[in-house]
């Protein structure tokens, strides 16, 4: 299933949860909030954020790796 991660350059949370990503062995698109004023204004606040493309659904950090599973398991 696609994954979207959007996170900022140099966010050390952002870091931890693609480390856990990383660690689940899920491969997520990366999206910089510094590249898109909408998603500046969208997740500015609730960075990292993950995506599911399927089905729209969004996970707010934080989260950990059971949290993580729940949510790929959707």
């Amino acid at each position: 299933m696609p994954i979207r991660l959007y996170r900022r350059e140099t966010c050390s949370l952002c870091a931890i949860a693609d480390a856990l990503l990383c660690e689940a062995g899920v491969h997520a698109e990366t999206l910089y909030l510094e590249d898109d004023a909408e998603w500046e204004h969208r997740y500015g606040w609730r960075i990292p954020v993950l995506q599911r493309t399927d089905t729209g659904a969004e996970l707010d950090w934080p989260f950990d790796a059971v949290k993580l599973g729940r949510f790929l398991a959707g």
